[in-house]
């Protein structure tokens, strides 16, 4: 029996073991495959060059918050003993980020360009009465136009510009540069809309006079707000692009209005304004005025998005804030002080600069060969020009001698500039009034000689006298004052771009085109010969240096 037992047990032993021989399968799905030693080594590898990478990242961003608290700190402690208050680190390191990810020249730019933009719709409002008129005098028009009414069309724009310029001067001290430009974007729109939908004289008219109007607000407004936002190696050329962009606006105006209604024509001008208001909201307001507002942890924000963390931002921020100190520990000034503070040598000095300058540019008929071009060219060259192709043949060369500004004025300063402009202006005035002299009126084959001064004259007074007076305007005048001078200054070469083309017509008529000329010519060289001895150079240098040296007496002309 035992036996039989133990024989039981090892035939289930044996079925057992054979069970196992014959499904090998439940063993070896338990087992964990065997690692390939190559994918372990490359794992590795990139676990590696990952972990070095993310290091370096966190090393560089350590380092980059190490320097702005102690960019920051450097403020605080700054020799100039302002209190800064308590300054928001968090809120100046958040925005510095910014800055870390567009550079100080593309802020610039962008801050640039929104001033640029305004100023070209002065420029579609300076030439839209070019192409107005000649659709409203056609047969068939729905508003009648006669001499007399196309007249008023034409100085209806030019009569508020120089009221504009003066109400300008207090609008941005009283509320900022940018938020200024917003206050002129309004009326701007509101006037194109009142051209577009105008049935009848009285809306035309109205419209004309508020765009008029914010020719002459943004005139002084531009340059300044150019001149406090970008440093002084690109201040040059953002300043001539002021220039540049009336002389665009101007052609953009003249070739819609060439094959487009006037009607569309202000549909398409509303566009403008608007673009402005856009680029307007994503830049900061000017540095130097927040400060002198006393809003200085502002201030430091709006200059470290614009002009970055150099040691030639941080010297130019120290300076216009240690000025600030200054003023906090003067005591307030009276009514009397601040009017006797009027005649300081800082504001008198490029004051008076700077009306020489802008009446020199007007009285050399800069406005009389533009509004009159075609009466001009066909007195010296002859009739049977085409009109339209004579107007935008003129805005081209104005055009492209713009942009030759624009990249000379970054190269070259500003009296070298103004004196081979002023001179050559004034050689091609005087050579078109002798050769008009020696013709007297008869024909002749040398008509490339009028129309090769009329060129040269246009191409010279575009590259100094129409742009410089523009550019030094935001430049030269001191910061408390400096809405009220550029106020003044542009509200003078208004007022002269008012009596240059009214007494044109008549002193061409009266006196003849040989003496008319001439004295254009005769004015610009001795306007030039002024500023040879008063006009100083102030490419490359700092606004507080210049306004500096003003108060010392010590301006360089050289």
């Amino acid at each position: 029996m035992i036996s039989m037992g133990e024989d039981r047990n090892e035939n289930e032993g044996d079925v057992t073991v054979e069970d196992k021989d014959t499904n090998p399968r439940t063993d070896e799905s338990l087992e964990t495959p065997e690692p390939d030693p190559e994918d372990n080594m490359q794992k590795q590898m990139n676990a590696a060059v990952n972990k070095e990478t993310a290091m370096k990242y966190a090393d560089n961003a350590i380092r980059q918050r190490e320097n702005e608290k102690t960019y920051i700190q450097n403020i605080k402690n700054s020799n100039s003993g302002l209190s800064l208050g308590d300054l928001k680190e968090d809120a100046l390191l958040a925005d510095s980020k910014t800055v870390t990810r567009f550079s100080p020249a593309w802020n610039q730019t962008l801050a640039s360009t929104a001033a640029i933009l305004m100023t070209f719709t002065a420029g579609l409002t300076s030439g839209y009465s070019a192409i107005l008129l000649p659709q409203l005098k056609e047969s068939g028009s729905s508003i009648p136009c006669d001499e007399s009414t196309a007249s008023w069309i034409a100085a209806m724009a030019a009569l508020p510009m120089a009221p504009g310029c003066l109400i300008c001067g207090w609008l941005m001290e009283k509320f900022g540069r940018r938020n200024a430009h917003y206050m002129v974007c309004a009326p701007f729109l509101l006037g194109w809309i009142l051209i577009a939908c105008a049935n009848n004289l009285a809306l035309i008219l109205l419209g004309r006079f508020f765009t008029g109007m914010c020719v002459g607000l943004i005139g002084p407004l531009g340059p300044v707000f150019i001149s406090e936002t970008c440093s002084p190696q690109l201040r040059g050329i953002f300043l001539a692009a002021i220039s540049l962009a009336i002389a665009v606006g101007i052609l953009v105006s003249h070739l819609i209005g060439t094959w487009v209604h006037w009607q569309w024509t202000a549909i398409i001008c509303c566009i403008f304004p608007i673009l402005s208001v856009i680029l307007l909201s994503v830049i900061p307001e000017s540095p130097t005025w927040l400060i002198s507002k006393g809003q200085i942890e502002d201030g430091v924000k709006a200059f470290s998005w614009l002009r970055g963390y150099g040691d030639e931002a941080r010297s130019e921020l120290k300076a216009i804030i240690d000025k600030r100190k200054a003023a906090d520990l003067e005591p307030t000034p009276t009514l009397r002080e601040k009017i006797n503070s009027l005649k300081s040598p800082e504001l008198m000095k490029p004051l008076f600069i700077m009306i020489v300058f802008f009446v020199t540019c007007q009285f050399s008929g800069v406005n009389t060969v533009a509004f009159y071009s075609i009466e001009i060219i066909e007195k010296a060259v002859g009739k049977g020009i085409d009109h339209y192709v004579a107007m935008l043949a003129i805005d081209s060369l104005r055009t492209v001698m713009s942009v030759v500004a624009c990249v000379t004025c970054k190269k070259y300063g500003r009296r070298p500039l103004c004196l081979i402009s002023g001179l050559f202006t004034a050689i091609s005035m005087v050579g078109l009034s002798m050769f008009l002299y020696w013709t007297d009126g008869k024909p002749t084959n040398l008509t490339w000689i009028p129309l090769s001064c009329l060129m040269g004259y246009i191409c010279a007074i575009s590259i100094g006298l129409v742009p410089l007076p523009w550019m030094m305007c935001g430049e030269v005048f001191p910061t408390r004052v400096r809405g009220l001078g550029s106020g003044i200054s542009s509200a003078t070469t208004f007022v002269s771009f008012f009596i240059v083309v009214k007494t044109a017509p008549g002193m061409m008529t009266d006196l003849g085109e040989v003496f008319t000329f001439l004295l254009y010519g005769t004015i610009a060289l001795i306007g030039t010969g002024i500023l040879y001895f008063i006009l100083p150079e102030t490419k490359g240098k700092s606004l507080q240096e210049i306004e500096d040296r003003f108060k010392s007496g010590k301006i360089s002309i050289a």
